[in-house]
């Protein structure tokens, strides 16, 4: 993690009684998912994203699309609820999508996506929750 203090601060221990093992993994370690592991990726209703660390919306459902990637993708985020930092892990060079709230690690952002933004955030699925619009 950056030193940079998040609005929403947690000790190790919090984040891990918050957590399950696969999330701590994921959002305090920078990991991914195995692709196709996440029911997230499948849904198709319409609702709103948040992460799972700190409820923050971090997504509208009307966003998402098939990347064919095996993880949720979306081409934008709900305005200020992510943050971005350069990963130069495995040997390459990606820019990281992190919560702008907690600091959580989402995933990674690709200029690969559709119109209008052409962004593909490639987003752990269980790095999110997600909450149906009511009826």
């Amino acid at each position: 993690m950056s030193s940079k203090v998040f609005p929403v601060t947690r000790s190790e221990a919090e984040w891990r009684e918050r957590l399950t093992p696969e999330q701590y993994q994921v959002m305090r370690g920078h990991g991914t998912e195995r692709p196709g592991s996440c029911a997230l990726n499948y849904e198709k209703r319409a609702g709103t994203f948040s992460c799972a660390g700190c409820d923050q919306k971090l997504f509208q459902a009307g966003t998402k699309f098939e990347s064919g990637t095996g993880w949720p993708s979306f081409n934008d985020p709900l305005p200020g609820a992510v943050e971005t930092s350069e990963d130069r892990s495995h040997f390459m060079v990606r820019v990281e999508v992190h919560c702008s709230r907690c600091g959580s690690h989402l995933g990674h952002v690709f200029d690969d996506g559709p119109p209008p933004t052409h962004l593909r955030y490639c987003i752990n699925g269980v790095a999110m929750n997600f909450a149906p619009d009511a009826e």
